[in-house]
């Protein structure tokens, strides 16, 4: 499950990245999201 979440907050920063105006806090907090899930990845 938490494996899901993470991919799926990759192909929003992938998304947000590819549009022509990027929105840098946007990034910041999908970015964030991630780290926190990776952290509780390697908790579990």
């Amino acid at each position: 499950a938490l494996q899901t979440k993470h991919a799926g907050l990759d192909a929003q920063l992938r998304d947000e990245m590819a549009r022509p105006a990027p929105d840098a806090a946007m990034i910041q907090a999908i970015k964030k999201q991630k780290l926190r899930l990776k952290e509780e990845i390697g908790r579990a």
